[in-house]
């Protein structure tokens, strides 16, 4: 999951082999600090004979060693080969000092910590699970640490979610409140102890404390609280759980009725809630769970994982209409205690949020929010700095793909703010921040060849959300000391986001396609440049022309890109209100496709829960354009149908219906042997050359519903349908000008059957086929896009004043 990055390693050029003495002054750039890597040093130039000094400074990891060639050259070599288990090396570069100098033979220290001149290139670790060593402690009757819910070292426990400013060390921590005892502090100076440094460092002596609260306040601490918490979800009870980046609403899993109370709480009547279990044996019991699965359980990152459920393990209310199930293994020693009691080996582990507001991560907003859901809080006082949901990943698996494909339908803790590095065909001429989309959104900071993407945040139409959305731009900018001097956003002038950088910089803002930013993604993490066809399928984007983009193919490149086909475009009955109610932009597919009410209503019978009223109301805003906008959006020809189908009408979170319509396929991604076909309007009077026609799929889908044809097979055929769409429209756009290269981009291509079936079907036309595999490629990847788009612009636009 981590992305391979390039390193230099030992000094190419530099010193030679000969057997003398030498001063080699060495820099590590990467995730060094917070990691443990300091005390490696010290021990490696130890074992090797070699003395010298090691410091952390805003750069990274900074070391002078004396010693003989040969050893120093297996010194520069191990810095990079034989890291910490949490750190990740970019670049080793060294620097010969003197040929013979003097001193040779004195010890080796770590030294404090110092700023550097510039700006900081460290990059700061992402959270991390607890380590086996630290968990055989919690669990060791005998140990000072047995229970204690803190427990970490430099192996493990919290980073980002932690961190104030860099150099990492503890007074720019959340821990610094919190004063080491004697035994805590003789672990954090002793070299030789894998909690040297370790700023989260803590015992039940000194550390953070747990407390139960309810509705009236406290009711039991520290270890009572625990044992309080445990029997509550036990007996049924729902309990807020302060976890590393923010708050879970937990439920014991196996207990129906709590699962239907938590439902009913938070009002999320069926979007899947994911669950937690001990181990990987546990998740065997639960869900299909193969050996690539396996390893992103296992991970550090420790996010969670779609699995595919296995029947009747637990009640269908945890995920209900769906062929999978998320599951995560505990990332933190509170996770483990509270799934070691007997009887309580699944837990329900959701945000920690009520409707409509992001995941709480202090006290004060638990406290004050959550007892609208959860009868008891479970928090401590290590504050959380930044807030970190869980990280979401899909793994699939196909025999034409060299390795199992991975992909973010969520990327944060665990991740963030690993950056993504675009390599010198992207490198940008000057620092961009990126205030990504209206949804899902994320913020990136660029600059040279790296791209910082923060963690996920959320819808900004939520105040307390745009308010993260700022933190989080401002943290990344202040954290590496990056002053931006170009700010991206999406073009739609409604936009919070848009709103709010024209107001503060209008001079330095760039206007990025939101469709163009998706393209853009996939090529930068894909490190691609020249021309490419972007095939970007969502649910809706502000196009160039003032309206409504969301099933596009692009030709182009970082900095400009053409629309040179896109689907027919579909009335959005009643605007934003067509999202939560699939069924009116079922009924106008169905009478744009048949031509009049009757005759829609007739072919499909779900369009009979429509009201006469209504359907006379929406035939009328059709053929008049009343509140009616046309959208080219493939989201939501995903959404008519799955609503023509009497799969979801009406949907309670994003996506339902296309969920619910590709849950009918199992995860079993055959083609269909008999797909439905797309037509091609080659010059439409209302959208122009290069137009796909939905209505042929509309009224075959009409002929297999008379037929009594199974939904699974319809939604196969539709499925199928989609593939060759693609497959076809690329092959026309190398007829006309010779392009190869193709990235997919967009949430609908979340869609596994779709993404997989595109990607290989692609590969084997002879197309080079890329997808996302370090960003999510629903809008949480736009703002790496935005940098992208704005970094290239920028080379050719006069450069505002510093």
């Amino acid at each position: 999951m981590q992305q391979t990055t390039t390193t230099s390693g030992t000094p190419s050029g530099g010193p030679g082999p000969s057997p003398s003495a030498e001063q080699w002054l060495i820099r590590v750039r990467g995730v060094v600090q917070g990691v443990g890597y300091r005390p490696f040093v010290h021990n490696l130039a130890k074992s090797m004979g070699l003395s010298g000094w090691v410091l952390n400074d805003t750069l990274g990891v900074q070391t002078e060693v004396r010693g003989p060639v040969p050893r120093l050259n297996a010194f520069a070599v191990a810095l990079r080969d034989d890291a910490p288990l949490l750190a990740r090396v970019d670049e080793v570069r060294v620097e010969a000092r003197t040929s013979d100098p003097a001193g040779a033979g004195e010890g080796f220290e770590i030294r404090r910590s110092t700023r550097t001149a510039g700006r900081s290139d460290t990059i700061v670790a992402p959270d991390s699970h607890v380590c086996p060593d630290c968990l055989r402690e919690v669990r060791d009757p005998a140990d000072r640490r047995h229970r204690y819910p803190f427990t970490n070292c430099t192996h493990c426990g919290p980073r980002y979610s932690i961190v104030k400013g860099l150099p990492y060390d503890r007074e720019q921590t959340t821990m610094a409140s919190f004063a080491m005892c004697d035994d805590c502090r003789r672990e954090y100076e002793d070299p030789g102890d894998r909690r040297y440094h370790a700023q989260p460092n803590a015992c039940p002596v000194c550390g953070p404390r747990l407390t139960l609260s309810g509705p009236g306040g406290p009711l039991a601490e520290a270890d009572d609280a625990l044992a309080a918490a445990t029997e509550a979800l036990a007996a049924g009870r729902i309990v807020a759980v302060k976890s590393v980046g923010g708050f879970h609403l937990a439920a014991n899993a196996r207990d129906a009725a709590a699962v239907a109370r938590l439902r009913s709480r938070k009002k999320r009547d069926s979007k899947p809630f994911a669950v937690m279990v001990d181990d990987l044996p546990s998740a065997a019991r639960l869900a299909d769970c193969g050996a690539a699965e396996a390893e992103l359980l296992e991970s550090p990152a420790r996010p969670i994982v779609l699995l595919r459920k296995l029947p009747g393990a637990l009640p269908e209310e945890i995920a209900p209409r769906n062929p999978n199930i998320g599951v995560m293994l505990p990332s933190a020693p509170l996770h483990h205690l509270l799934l070691d009691r007997p009887g309580l080996d699944v837990l329900v582990m959701t945000s920690g949020n009520v409707s409509g507001y992001p995941i709480a991560y202090r006290n004060e907003e638990a406290l004050e929010q959550l007892f609208q859901v959860a009868d008891l809080v479970l928090h401590h006082d290590r504050d959380i700095h930044v807030r970190v949901d869980d990280s979401v990943v899909r793994c699939s698996v196909h025999p034409e793909l060299d390795e199992p494909l991975v992909t973010f339908l969520r990327r944060s803790r665990g991740y963030a703010p690993y950056p993504v590095e675009v390599g010198e065909v992207g490198e940008l001429p000057e620092p961009v921040l990126a205030y990504g989309a209206e949804l899902k959104t994320t913020v990136a900071l660029g600059s040279g060849r790296k791209v910082y993407v923060s963690q996920h945040i959320g819808d900004l139409k939520n105040d307390e959300t745009f308010r993260s959305h700022r933190q989080t731009a401002d943290h990344l900018s202040q954290l590496y000391e990056l002053r931006p001097r170009r700010i991206a956003v999406d073009m739609h002038p409604s936009f919070r986001s848009h709103v709010l950088a024209g107001d503060e910089r209008p001079a330095d803002v760039v206007e990025v396609q939101h469709h163009h930013a998706h393209m853009a993604s996939c090529m930068a993490e894909n490190r691609l440049t020249g021309t490419t066809l972007g095939v970007v399928f969502d649910g809706a984007g502000y196009g160039l022309d003032g309206t409504i983009w969301g099933g596009e193919f692009l030709l182009g490149g970082y900095a400009e890109a053409d629309r040179v086909a896109h689907l027919r475009r579909i009335p959005l009955l009643g605007g934003d209100m067509a999202v939560h109610q699939p069924i009116r932009t079922g009924f106008a597919l169905a009478l744009e496709s048949l031509g009049l009410p009757g005759a829609a209503t007739a072919a499909f019978p779900a369009l009979r829960t429509l009201g006469d009223r209504e359907r006379h109301v929406y035939t009328t805003m059709v053929a008049r354009g009343l509140n009616a906008p046309r959208v080219s959006s493939m989201g939501r020809l995903f959404d008519g149908v799955a609503a023509l189908l009497g799969v979801c009408g009406r949907a309670e979170y994003e996506a339902q219906g296309p969920i619910e319509l590709e849950g009918l396929l199992g995860r079993d991604l055959a083609l269909a042997r008999r797909p439905y076909a797309f037509g091609h309007e080659a010059s439409a009077a209302d959208d122009g050359p290069g137009v796909i026609d939905f209505r042929p799929v509309v009224r075959a889908i009409a002929a297999d519903l008379a037929a009594d044809t199974p939904l699974a097979t319809i939604s196969r055929r539709f499925h199928t349908a989609v593939v060759r769409l693609v497959v076809d429209r690329c092959e026309e756009q190398r007829a006309h000008g010779g392009v190869r290269q193709v990235v997919l981009s967009g949430g609908v291509f979340l869609n596994e059957f779709l993404l997989v079936n595109c990607l290989t079907e692609l590969r084997r036309a002879g197309f080079a086929a890329h997808a996302h595999r370090l960003v999510p490629t629903n809008d949480g990847g736009i703002a790496l896009g935005q940098v992208m788009v704005a970094g290239a612009r920028s080379r050719t636009r006069p450069q505002p004043p510093a």
